[in-house]
Order: C-alpha cells, then structure tokens, then sequence
C-alpha cells in the first residue's frame, strides 16, 4: 500500500508500510494528511456473512484503518483506545468502500476521530468514532 496524494505523516507512512492485516484486505490509502485519512476497500466474497452482505467486522476493519492513519502524525506510536461503530446500512459483493477519517479534538496524548464509511454511491454505510492514545512504545524497524 502507498499513500498517493495529500500531506502525509512519517508516522503513518512507516505503520501503513508494515500493515499487513490492511494489506490482506486490499484495503487502499487515497489520502492522508495529519488529522485525516481517506482509504478505500473492494467488498469480496471473503468478505461476506451467512446474510450475503459484508460482515460488521470488515466494516469496521476498513474504518479503523482510516483511524489509524489520520492518528499517527507524529514519530510516536498511536493506538486506539476505543471505537464505536454504527451500522446504517448493509453493503454487498462488489461495492467499494470508502472510509473518510477527521480529527474532531486532540489533548495532550488523546484524540477524538470520527470515521464516515460510505459505498460507491455516496450512501453512508457506518459511522465509526474513535478515541486514540499516544504512546512512550518504539517504532517497529522491520
């Protein structure tokens, strides 16, 4: 995965460039810039709950990743602290799922992030808020 447009932060590039759980979904940066991060995700079959329409987890994995991103601006490791998710809509096989990430408020070593996951139509599919803490933890080197 490479960040392709926007301003991004060292920290984000170095944790986006060893993510291997958002690499095995396919999810994609589209933009990343401190305090906000696009990605997007093509639903598959994998994908796919006992209902046909994309499981809740995937949702929310596609989401925490734009989290993750639009929180690590800086050197120093990120993490989520807690994350809400609301589910307004089922999405399908097929469907690209874009995850837009804004910072809301930052103090000190906590943030507030609220993430809109929306479908290839603009519909909104979740609504996702996440609350980060920064961390004294190093930077993995591989």
């Amino acid at each position: 995965m490479t960040i392709s447009t926007g301003t991004s932060a060292a920290g984000a590039d170095s944790m986006i460039a060893r993510d291997r759980a958002s690499a095995q979904l396919g999810i994609h940066v589209i933009a990343s810039a401190p305090g906000h991060a696009v990605v997007s995700m093509a639903v598959r079959e994998d994908m796919l709950n006992g209902f046909d329409v994309v499981h809740g987890g995937m949702i929310f994995s596609v989401a925490d990743t734009a989290f993750a991103i639009a929180c690590n601006e800086t050197e120093s490791v990120t993490l989520a602290a807690g994350a809400d998710v609301t589910f307004l809509r089922p999405a399908r096989l097929g469907q690209v799922l874009t995850a837009t990430a804004v910072r809301r408020s930052l103090s000190g070593r906590s943030g507030l992030y609220d993430v809109q996951v929306t479908d290839e139509t603009g519909a909104v599919v979740a609504e996702f808020r996440g609350r980060s803490r920064t961390t004294n933890l190093p930077v993995p080197t591989r």
